[in-house]
C-alpha cells in the first residue's frame, strides 16, 4: 500500500513515512538546541566599555595587586583553587575599584566585571560567557541581589544568593567572583572603611 510519493515517483511505505518525519523533528530539535545555546555563549560587554561605563567614559588606568601568599591563601579560601596569577589589575577613582576577574562554570571561563565601592559590592555584570549552559546569570533579576552585599569575617557574603535552576554551577562562578572582588578590593589602600 503506497503512503507518499518518493522523489522518484515510486510509492514509500507507512514506516519510511515516519522515519523521514521523526528525522525531521530530532534535526528541528537538534537545530533548536544550538541555536539557543550558541546565543547563550558571547561577549556581552567588552571589558573596557564596562570600565568606562563605570567611570563615567574616562576609567583611570590600571593599577596591580601583587599575590603575596596571605592573599593566595584566603584567595583559595574563596575559589577551591589557587589564583594562578602574581598580580591582579584592577582600576581606582575616589575609593570605588573596578575588578575584571574569570571563574570557571562548569567547563570554561565566565568573565565578570565587579565594582566596589565602600567596601560593598556597587554592581556586577558578566561580560563574557562562554559555558552552553547557565546564561541566565547575566540578568539583572540574578545580579541585582548582589548590590550593597559585604565581605563576612568568615569571607562570605553577608546576604544569601538564590539560585537559578540549570545555572548551578554559573551561579556559585559568580559569587565566588563576588566574594574574591570584596577580598581583593579589601586589600588595596582603599579597602577600609
Amino acid at each position: 500500500m503506497a503512503y507518499a510519493p518518493a522523489s522518484n515517483g515510486q510509492p514509500i511505505s507507512r514506516t519510511a513515512c515516519h522515519r523521514i518525519a521523526l528525522s525531521r523533528a530530532l534535526a528541528g530539535i537538534l537545530l533548536g538546541f544550538v541555536a539557543s545555546t550558541a546565543l547563550a555563549r558571547g561577549v556581552y560587554q567588552t571589558p573596557r566599555a564596562f570600565l568606562e561605563e563605570s567611570f563615567d567614559g574616562d576609567p583611570p588606568p590600571p593599577q596591580r595587586l601583587w599575590i603575596t601568599d596571605r592573599i593566595q591563601g584566603t584567595a583559595q579560601r574563596i575559589l577551591g583553587h589557587r589564583l594562578g596569577v602574581l598580580r591582579l589589575r584592577y582600576w581606582e577613582r575616589d575609593g570605588r575599584t573596578a575588578w575584571i576577574l574569570e571563574e570557571i562554570g562548569k567547563e570554561r571561563p565566565i568573565t565578570v566585571g565587579v565594582v566596589i565601592s565602600g567596601n560593598a559590592i556597587e554592581r556586577i555584570k558578566v561580560l563574557v560567557f562562554r559555558e552552553s549552559r547557565g546564561w541566565e546569570v547575566r540578568y539583572s533579576f540574578f545580579t541585582g541581589q548582589f548590590r550593597a552585599a559585604r565581605l563576612t569575617d568568615e569571607y562570605e557574603l553577608d546576604r544569601p544568593i538564590d539560585g537559578i535552576t540549570g545555572a548551578t554551577l554559573s551561579v556559585r562562578a559568580l559569587t565566588r567572583l563576588a566574594r574574591l572582588a570584596l577580598f581583593l578590593h579589601a586589600q588595596t589602600e582603599f579597602g577600609h572603611d
